[in-house]
């Protein structure tokens, strides 16, 4: 345990810094015998000529309290999704049990694994709250129902979409089905939802309530009471939105500086004429990788921060060990583009590693096959050839059966628009590379290294550089709520920092980095 100097004034840098680090105290920085120095006692500092002064920060106080008391939580600090289970259910009952927010990695999970998934984390959790994904599924829209389904099923009262693109039925289904009105006539909302989202526009309608065509159909389909839509007319559609910056994974890879000031921007204005808005917290997310980058956001008036790459690389995320030590050698700079599974047709991208895979390369390559030609069938044979030895390793007919087996338990309307469309059916096989080559890092499947799909943003190079020489170099050591612990220890240590240099004062150039540092066990 670290020991703080409290009876005497800190004047190197390794006792600045531990002054400092005792962020429930205040810290004083004082003229003392004639020299300048820290100190957290009170006693001291009034012997002495104060020149300036922090407030005590504990983690709690960094990002909007009412984060904490709307979600049951203890900071303003979340383990965002990651597709495919790979935020696990091991993963978020380690963050619910720690006093954090986690959301469940519920896209590309077939429904009945969701519903199991979804099923321990009931029991596992012993009612702390948790949230599930909900990722918006253009081309499958059986899957946005069935996630909803299974939440509303397990009563999970927090949920996380994501790849939104505007708003479907099945949002707005979960969003309505959970309203009702407390002993004080006020509505309440007892389905919560996080929204994330890269554009002001895709975020404007989760800051207003739910269209009012959207919930006249769910009422005659008998999927929401009258009263409910009623009550989904007085509530926005949020009550959180995160900025989703340059992320791993579906990203626009926008710059936070510019996206979180904007989306800010864009409450407050719609605020004036739907004042519900106003109580619509913002938070940030994208290149949240250190305490440096989580006490930027803050600082930059993120309500909460959302960490998703970093924690792939964590023991309860649900990666092969080959992959987590691809993600743990990764420089912030060794991410690139590739089409998504999900939403291929439409031409989405998602941020991946680049290093150690050439996965990016070979499903570009699947794209642009697919751009060129009407069918499989008008694929030359040369190239169909070389496709079929080097990335699906089976003839293309054989990997249709396959696409027949799973899309008819997973979306049997997928397989009707593919015999209607010789482009859909050429589709649907080249996300059949896609869609398996996550499932091929997550197990770890020894000849397929060179195809994994690994999502990953900048902010797991970043992580690996500022662990570097610490405890957490080590995968062994890497414990999701653990790094949040110290996320959010060194985001408050290094907003003081920041605190006192705004205040004039010099520190050693020491004192400016946040070394991790093995907290006493919980």
């Amino acid at each position: 345990m670290t020991t703080f100097p409290t009876t005497v004034v800190a004047e190197t840098a390794d006792d600045i810094t531990a002054v400092l680090l005792d962020v429930r105290r205040p810290c004083w920085i004082v003229r003392h015998d004639g020299r300048v120095g820290a100190t957290s006692d009170a006693t001291v500092a009034a012997r002495a000529q104060v020149l300036t002064a922090v407030a005590p920060l504990p983690p709690e106080l960094l990002g909007d309290k009412q984060f904490h008391a709307t979600h049951g939580v203890r900071a303003a600090y979340v383990a965002g999704a990651m597709a495919n289970g790979i935020a696990s259910p091991a993963m978020v009952s380690a963050m619910a049990r720690a006093g954090y927010l986690a959301s469940y990695g519920a896209a590309g999970v077939t429904p009945a694994a969701v519903d199991a998934a979804l099923a321990e984390l009931s029991r596992t959790t012993g009612g702390k709250p948790f949230a599930c994904n909900l990722i918006h599924s253009p081309s499958e829209p059986a899957l946005e129902r069935s996630i909803v389904d299974a939440c509303l099923r397990h009563q999970v009262r927090c949920v996380e979409a994501s790849a939104f693109m505007g708003l479907t039925a099945e949002v707005v289904r979960y969003r309505a089905a959970g309203l009702g009105v407390d002993r004080h006539g006020q509505v309440e909302v007892r389905n919560r939802l996080i929204a994330k989202v890269s554009r002001v526009e895709v975020a404007e309608p989760f800051l207003r309530p739910a269209p009012a065509n959207l919930l006249r159909q769910l009422v005659e389909s008998g999927d929401l009471t009258p009263v409910q839509a009623s009550l989904a007319e007085r509530v926005p559609m949020a009550d959180d939105i995160t900025a989703e910056a340059d992320s791993g994974g579906h990203t626009d890879r926008r710059p936070l500086l510019v996206l979180l000031p904007e989306l800010i921007a864009a409450r407050d204005r719609i605020a004036r004429t739907v004042p519900a808005a106003a109580a619509v917290r913002i938070g940030a997310a994208g290149g949240i990788g250190t305490p440096a980058a989580a006490a930027a956001a803050f600082a930059l008036g993120a309500a909460y921060v959302v960490t998703g790459s970093i924690n792939q690389a964590t023991r309860e995320a649900a990666q092969c060990d080959t992959t987590k030590q691809l993600l743990a050698r990764a420089d912030f700079a060794d991410c690139t583009m590739a089409p998504s599974s999900d939403m291929f047709e439409l031409g989405v991208q998602v941020q991946v590693l680049r290093r150690g895979t050439m996965f990016a390369a070979r499903a570009q390559r699947l794209y642009d096959t697919y751009r060129a030609y009407a069918g499989m069938d008008d694929i030359p044979v040369e190239l169909r050839g070389d496709l079929e030895a080097t990335l699906f390793r089976r003839p293309l007919a054989t990997v249709w059966q396959d696409c027949v087996t799973y899309f008819t338990e997973r979306d049997p309307g997928q397989l009707v628009g593919a015999a209607e469309d010789p482009k859909r059916k050429m589709a649907l096989v080249f996300r059949w590379y896609l869609g398996l080559s996550s499932g091929w890092s997550i197990r770890g499947e020894a000849d397929r290294v060179a195809d994994y799909q690994v999502w990953c943003g900048p902010a797991m190079g970043g992580f690996n550089n500022w662990a570097a020489g610490s405890y957490l170099a080590a995968l062994s050591n890497r414990h999701i709520a653990d790094i949040a612990d110290q996320m959010m220890l060194g985001a408050a240590y290094l907003t003081r920092i920041a605190q006192l240099r705004t205040a004039g004062t010099r520190l050693p150039a020491e004192c400016a980095r946040f070394v991790p540092r093995p907290m006493e066990h919980r």
